[in-house]
């Protein structure tokens, strides 16, 4: 056995801006920023795992302290002392910092007090926190001034998975690059280059699938083509990544759900038993169903989106899936997606998958067949006796007869009338702001404190709705100095005795509002 064996992931791990994939804006902004000379005392690299932020950090050291030039540059040598020291995390001025295991104040004072050193062999002292998610309040607390204002010498590089548990304070302090998930296209070019360079026979759909399975994650995807080498001897096909995965073939899936839509239950349990019983995971079944739907339901005609090229599936299958599309309803596979989410949990707690799988596959036959509500309103609709006689249209007169319509005298029944019919919005501005001089004729003369030019158009809306009656809404330009509904039911509550018992009881005691 070969002792000094490196696994692919640490093997062909990025060494330059050029070589790191999947990050153009990213390495865009950092070569742009070193070889303008605008570098940042700090940074914040943030991203899913596998996506380069370390390695970003790695190189961004390199750049910084590079002997290949006379300053910092954007295309680090790889080959001097510094370069070669940074690559093996052996660099006495590039501190990397696990914060997982470094998590109190006194592991950062301990990092600050060596900051105001100068460096030793580099040109910049830098410090590259991982995980810094993990720092605990008093540890950020304590870093805040030096990552704002460290020496010139300095640079601070934190990554992390979870940038939501960062504070604010510190990421106000950085300059903050979101590492985007690797595409599937740029993996399976990496994939089969590595393959290439290992000499390993790497079929294209089993390049797919491990890019597929790696969600956009580069480090897992390589941790994947190890494992397939290692159990294949080096000629990687899909069959051998689809049994390493317990993963069923897309093309056993889509058959599978046309067997499910198709309405044969016992055919359709059957299919479970043969899928199961040939090693799949059903975990992993249902997710690949639910994958199925979603791209079904892009490719549906109701929404027009057509073939949707850039789907899991060949041709072949994306035809297959069309043909189903025909005869299947939007409405059908929405809820079908709906009960296998809710499914998701449901299997994660199952003491028995394979149970759990067969009773969810009846549910969503059952569910399939279900009409929709557009198709029983139709069939209610046909049901209903055709020799009752058609209605007759009432006059418009008759009709606002049968309505209730409101009478609205005053201030307060219009106050009234706006809560009971749950207008808030209105009630709200009408009782607080409006001045209300008279109401009489269908005519409301007011002074609006704050000046809406919408509420007039809104009220008169609502009252002819509410009335059959237009209404005129004049504003009056100078206050009355009237008091407003809130204002008034303010004062009557004062003067009740009640109240002023109640007010007198407690020192310094007001009312604030009235509700």
């Amino acid at each position: 056995m070969d002792s000094n064996y490196t696994v692919l992931a640490r093997k062909y791990r990025s060494q330059d801006f050029n070589s790191l994939i999947g990050q153009d804006v990213l390495v865009k902004t950092l070569t742009t920023a070193i070889n303008t000379g605008r570098i940042a005392h700090a940074y914040i690299f943030t991203g899913i795992r596998g996506t380069g932020k370390t390695s970003t950090a790695r190189i961004l050291a390199k750049a910084l302290n590079c002997l290949s030039s006379d300053g910092p540059t954007a295309t680090p040598c790889g080959v001097c002392e510094n370069c070669r020291a940074i690559a093996a995390g052996q660099h006495i001025d590039v501190m990397e910092i696990d914060a997982a295991s470094h998590t109190g104040v006194d592991n950062m004072r301990d990092i600050l007090d060596t900051a105001q050193y100068r460096p030793t062999n580099g040109r910049y002292k830098i410090y590259i926190i991982d995980e810094a998610h993990m720092l605990s309040v008093p540890a950020f607390n304590a870093l805040l001034k030096t990552l704002e204002e460290p020496p010139e010498h300095v640079v601070f590089i934190l990554a992390t998975t979870e940038i939501r548990k960062v504070p604010v304070t510190i990421l106000s302090r950085c300059q903050r690059f979101d590492l985007v998930r690797v595409p599937v296209e740029t993996l399976k070019k990496h994939f089969a280059w590595i393959a290439e360079q290992e000499k390993i026979e790497l079929t294209d759909g089993a390049n797919e699938l491990l890019a597929r399975a790696a969600d956009g994650s580069v480090r897992d995807g390589l941790s994947l083509l190890d494992q397939a080498i290692a159990q294949t001897g080096g000629h990687v096909d899909e069959a051998a990544v689809l049994a390493m995965l317990k993963r069923a073939d897309r093309g056993v899936v889509v058959g599978f759900m046309e067997t499910l839509l198709s309405g044969d239950t016992a055919a359709a349990l059957a299919k479970v038993d043969e899928i199961y019983n040939n090693g799949a995971d059903l975990s992993m079944l249902l997710t690949d169903m639910m994958e199925w739907t979603h791209w079904a339901t892009r490719m549906h005609p109701a929404i027009r989106a057509g073939q949707v090229t850039n789907s899991p599936y060949t041709a072949d299958q994306r035809e297959q899936i069309a043909k189903i599309d025909a005869r299947v309803s939007l409405n059908t596979l929405s809820r079908i997606w709906q009960v296998m989410v809710a499914a998701v949990p449901e299997m994660q707690a199952s003491g028995n998958q394979k149970q759990c799988f067969d009773m969810l596959v009846i549910r969503l036959m059952h569910i399939a067949d279900m009409p929709s509500v557009a198709d029983i309103l139709k069939q209610q609709q046909s049901n209903a006796p055709q020799s009752a006689p058609a209605p007759v249209a009432a006059p418009a007169a008759a009709t606002q007869q049968n309505t209730q319509m409101l009478e609205i005298n005053n201030a307060n029944d219009l106050a009234n009338a706006l809560q009971h019919s749950k207008e808030i919005l209105l009630y709200s501005y009408y009782t607080s702001n409006l001045e209300v001089v008279e109401i009489s004729n269908n005519t409301i003369k007011y002074y609006d404190r704050r000046g809406d030019a919408d509420f007039a158009h809104k009220l008169s809306v609502w009252l002819e709705n509410k009335t059959g009656h237009a209404w005129t809404l004049e504003r009056m330009t100078e206050s009355p100095h009237a008091h407003t509904i809130t204002e008034q039911k303010k004062e009557e509550l004062e003067s009740d005795p009640l109240v002023a018992s109640a007010m007198d009881l407690f020192a310094d005691a007001e009312i604030v509002g009235v509700k």
